[in-house]
């Protein structure tokens, strides 16, 4: 029988230690992080979905595609400049690019390439195995904020979008996710597309021109809000999106021009070939990969002829369309694995890669926009693609961007880059003495100096995410996610609102453009 003095319950002293540690932890968690547990840019490349052999297989079937097929279509200036540089023209009107031309021009490639922002704070490397999600798309539809269905997309929503992007820290670029429909003209449509970037956002932005001959007036507008002419050149903060292949093995004479262009501008390319299986390509995977691995390595040819080592992503998008339909399929087993397998492609080759992901089906912020975005954006990551292009806010395989997919896409993504970081193993980590203090005092490890440092470093805390329990979530309001969502959307719109635009540069713009927002 226990004495007055004597504790009845043994285990009542260490009942009392968690209450007092925990108070501890929760105090230490209130402060803000010390270090980000799932930076971007990690190193990544641990899923490889093809062999060595499949790799040598897949790269040899290109290189005879390219040899004994061939491009068609070229335009004058390419196949002359090609011909130079080791390219056959043959009598069927096709140019045929050697093996040793192609290897030649491999070796000769942009390896890496800084992508500047207008803050520096936004500059990264493009190339290696390091890895960053970024935006794409062109949607002619958005997801409304009040009525939560989709509508015509508009320029006052391409700005949103871009104040948006602006605070997400897992979106490492803006390239223009939707298309103004509200703006007739081509020409006003490419020049209040890149300013809206070049307001909304300091991050590294991407856009796109329908004519070569857009290409110029915007790099002056880039050029004055910079302070002076020639300043974009030397910290080129915009890239252009371009498809200068037409599957299967055709050059388009327009995006040709202008990725010559941009070239003489400076302005980096991302060069897009997005094939689609079973229609312009082989239904096969295997068929599928060779193709428009030739094709992208067509469009790195087309760079190189004119500029040897010019900055160019290498995107070998390939697409799946459903069979049954015709429909393009955004997402699922078949996408994931081929754009993962086009990334460790791309990085066998040492070439700056991008591929596409999260490109939704789904048409509401759902469990199957969860299932087929996290999907995608995980495996293409763990493949080690340097630009993971749709992977924010793209709903509607494409045709749709949704303003709440974004805020939801970039806590998406904090988890992806906390798996992309893998495990530390150290001395500090393996944590032997303190198990040993745990195990000789209170029993427990809640509180611990070990566990506060870990829980800074090593542990990623969602915002939009629900972990109460149902009671807690119940008195909160019951609120799902695309709720939280909508919430957090109009809270950063109403209070962000950035000036990267000086006054003085915004009315010259506006003197000689026809700016429309």
């Amino acid at each position: 029988m226990a004495t007055p003095n004597q504790d009845a319950n043994p285990l009542r002293k260490r009942r009392r230690g968690p209450l007092r540690s925990r108070d501890a932890m929760h105090a230490a968690r209130a402060k803000p992080p010390q270090i980000n547990p799932c930076p971007p840019g990690p190193v990544a490349g641990r899923y490889r979905p093809l062999s060595d052999g499949q790799i040598a297989a897949i790269y040899g079937n290109a290189l005879r595609i390219l040899e004994e097929i061939g491009m068609g279509e070229s335009p004058e200036v390419l196949t002359q400049q090609a011909i130079q540089c080791g390219a056959i023209h043959k009598e069927n009107d096709r140019l045929c690019f050697p093996k040793s031309m192609v290897e030649d021009v491999i070796a000769g490639a942009c390896k890496e390439f800084v992508f500047y922002g207008r803050d520096a704070k936004h500059d990264f490397v493009v190339g290696g195995d390091r890895v960053y999600f970024g935006t794409g798309g062109a949607a002619v539809q958005t997801l409304d904020l009040d009525t939560a269905r989709y509508r015509p997309s508009t320029l006052q929503d391409l700005c949103d979008f871009a104040r948006l992007v602006d605070v997400l820290p897992n979106v490492a670029w803006f390239t223009r996710c939707c298309v103004a429909t509200d703006v007739p003209d081509n020409f006003d449509l490419d020049i209040n597309t890149a300013y809206a970037l070049l307001k909304g956002t300091a991050k590294p932005i991407g856009t796109s021109f329908f004519i070569r001959e857009h290409v110029d007036p915007v790099v002056d507008m880039f050029d004055m809000a910079l302070g002076g002419e020639g300043r974009f050149r030397a910290k080129p903060f915009c890239k252009a999106h371009l498809s200068p292949v037409i599957s299967p093995l055709r050059y388009g004479e327009d995006a040709v021009e202008v990725a010559i262009a941009c070239m003489q501008r400076g302005m980096p390319l991302n060069n897009v070939v997005a094939a689609q299986s079973g229609a312009t390509a082989p239904a096969t995977i295997a068929g599928m990969l060779s193709a428009t691995l030739a094709e992208t390595l067509a469009a790195l040819v087309m760079v190189n002829v004119f500029e040897p080592g010019y900055p160019m992503i290498f995107s070998n998008w390939p697409f799946v369309i459903d069979l049954r339909s015709g429909s393009f399929s955004g997402s699922g087993g078949e996408i994931t694995l081929l754009n993962a397998a086009s990334a460790q492609l791309s990085n066998w080759l040492g070439l700056p890669s991008g591929v596409a992901a999260s490109m939704a089906d789904a048409k509401a912020v759902d469990a199957q926009m969860g299932m087929e975005k996290a999907l995608s954006s995980l495996a293409t990551g763990l493949a080690g693609a340097n630009m993971v292009y749709e992977s924010s806010g793209m709903m509607a395989s494409l045709l749709g961007a949704s303003f709440e997919a974004f805020v939801i896409d970039d806590e998406m993504l904090s988890h992806v880059y906390r798996v992309l970081r893998g495990i530390e193993v150290s001395e500090e980590t393996l944590g032997f003495e303190a198990i040993r203090e745990a195990v000789a005092g209170e029993g427990h490890f809640l509180g611990a100096d070990h566990t506060v440092a870990a829980m800074q470093r090593d542990y990623f805390y969602p915002k939009l995410s629900d972990r109460d329990e149902p009671g807690t979530w119940a008195q909160s309001g019951a609120k799902d996610l695309w709720q939280r969502a909508n919430q957090r959307v109009r809270d950063i719109l109403q209070e962000h609102h950035p000036r990267y635009l000086n006054d003085a540069a915004d009315w010259d713009i506006r003197g000689r453009f026809n700016i429309l927002v």
